[in-house]
């Protein structure tokens, strides 16, 4: 083979990686949940989180259906909602949808569950609008379900969202108990990890994240509170959501990760979210605030 042709071959081969590599990262870059300003003019019609327990798989199993929708009046440049499902505070599964020129989006998945459980999970929904002039606004929200199973050898197997009766009220405490305790410890151990004085901090776990769509953080307006949970959400998808769809899509047995912890400043800088990412290797991530003083 001459010189010439070997050269051939090699541009031939770096040509195709090249491309295969502007591929993939073009297909990553559409899916990504993208902040851009938020659409005053639209939003949208419904949004809601279902838990819902189906039957008794057997002695052992049971089944509850886990659903995230939503829904606009009209279709939008691009629409995508994520959904993330907590056992016990520990992370149960993801479901993600995009659609171009979308509308509407329904998810549903049967969970496999065994023994007492305390489920939560929450969603954002989000959508991108896209107006003349390369305007590009963003329309967001999110929405929380959660449910308690009691399948216990005792009593048939029942769930509730609130208690109803003096023994739902005992196991709700029961459950609440070991999964605070569960979870402080973790968190405990990320903030001494990262060495971060925990009282200049206020502690929002991820699944009480949605409360602050009717309440401010830290030193912040309910306005720019809106736009650091957009951009929250964009650091969450890319740093910490894709990493587990990936871990989640291969088939891999399960580690115990638990809730993110949300630490916001409490002189309105920065947010802070420690996480143990799907290799089992503590993560922090840092947002800062844009300069609120400049609008």
């Amino acid at each position: 083979m001459s010189k010439k042709q070997l050269m051939y071959i090699v541009i031939g081969v770096l040509v195709t990686l090249i491309g295969s590599t502007y591929v993939g990262w073009k297909q990553d870059n559409t899916t990504a949940v993208k902040y851009f300003p938020i659409d005053t003019d639209r939003n949208f019609e419904e949004t809601s989180t279902s838990l819902t327990l189906l039957s008794e798989s057997d002695q052992d199993e049971y089944t509850i259906q886990w659903s995230a929708t939503s829904s606009l009046a009209e279709p939008i440049y691009l629409r995508q909602d994520v959904s993330l499902l907590y056992e016990d505070g520990r992370l149960h599964g993801i479901l993600s949808k995009w659609e171009e020129n979308g509308q509407n989006i329904s998810q549903k998945k049967d969970v496999h569950g065994e023994d007492s459980s305390h489920y939560q999970a929450v969603t954002f929904h989000h959508g991108e609008v896209h107006y003349p002039d390369d305007k590009i606004k963003s329309i967001q929200n999110m929405s929380e379900a959660e449910l308690y199973v009691i399948d216990s050898p005792l009593t048939p197997l029942e769930s509730f969202v609130t208690p109803g009766n003096a023994t739902q009220q005992e196991w709700k405490e029961t459950l609440d108990h070991a999964t605070e305790q569960q979870l402080m410890y973790e968190w405990n151990q990320l903030i001494n990890h990262f060495q971060i004085p925990k009282n200049k901090y206020e502690a929002i776990p991820l699944t009480s994240l949605p409360a602050y769509e009717t309440k401010p953080l830290p030193s912040l307006t309910n306005e720019q509170t809106q736009q650091v949970i957009g951009q929250l959400w964009e650091g969450l998808y890319k740093n910490y959501i894709l990493d587990f769809l990936s871990f989640q899509n291969s088939n891999q047995k399960a580690i115990k990760s638990y809730v993110p912890l949300l630490l916001a400043d409490r002189e309105g800088k920065h947010l802070l979210v420690l996480y143990e990412n799907s290799r089992g290797e503590k993560e922090k991530l840092i947002q800062r605030y844009p300069d609120f003083s400049m609008d």
